[in-house]
């Protein structure tokens, strides 16, 4: 009888010595986590090139993957129409994309901020206009204009540019990842940073209205 009372008792002992070891290996693990995360956040890099690159592959990731917040609205002026939509995650903004198009035109200019200030800019513009054709099925053709924007302190550092045509009887029409980028010549962002602020001030607007 005492000998099972001593093998009980050990028992015991060993089912807590496991239990705790798993607590400890559950809270290192944890630990490790926050370190591991907090180390990323350190490592992020928005004062280079490929740094930059790195977050906007992150956040358009999320993007794509609809795993952010969005509100917006929309709004009309001087017969363009277009809408706002601002992405945050746990409440610190990401995104703000902008849309306006008319007949014959459109635009989007995609804003990537870090601590309420833009490092990427995303323009994408399409001008379209017939293309050949009959009456009856007229051909089209959109004339594609990309520019990417990478900014350090509000200034850029680099701005890139690819043009290309689609065509509505085309067979094989170009596609973005296979036309190369040039550098632009004139490298100005002024009038993107007028949008910016000017959407940054309407971003507690949810009515929308005749103009921003």
């Amino acid at each position: 009888m005492k000998n099972l009372i001593v093998i009980l008792a050990l028992l015991t002992i060993f089912s807590c010595k496991d239990e705790k070891d798993k607590d400890l290996a559950n809270t290192s693990s944890a630990v490790t986590t926050k370190v591991k995360s907090h180390s990323l956040d350190l490592e992020k890099d928005l004062k280079s090139i490929s740094g930059i690159k790195q977050e906007y592959n992150l956040v358009n990731a999320e993007l794509v993957a609809k795993k952010l917040d969005s509100v917006g609205f929309k709004y009309e002026c001087n017969e363009i129409s277009g809408n706002v939509v601002y992405y945050s995650e746990n409440g610190t903004l990401k995104v703000v994309k902008h849309f306006q198009a008319d007949s014959h035109f459109s635009s989007t200019e995609s804003f990537f901020i870090d601590e309420g200030k833009p490092y990427f800019i995303f323009k994408d513009d399409t001008a379209w206009s017939f293309d050949g054709g009959t009456a009856d099925k007229p051909e089209t053709k959109d004339d594609v204009t990309e520019q990417r924007f990478y900014l350090v302190d509000n200034k850029a550092i680099q701005c890139l540019e690819k043009k290309y045509t689609l065509r509505s009887n085309a067979p094989n029409n170009p596609k973005s990842e296979n036309v190369p980028n040039k550098e632009m010549k004139n490298c100005s962002i002024a009038d993107l940073q007028k949008t910016f602020e000017l959407l940054m001030k309407n971003k507690d607007s949810r009515q929308g209205g005749k103009c921003l």
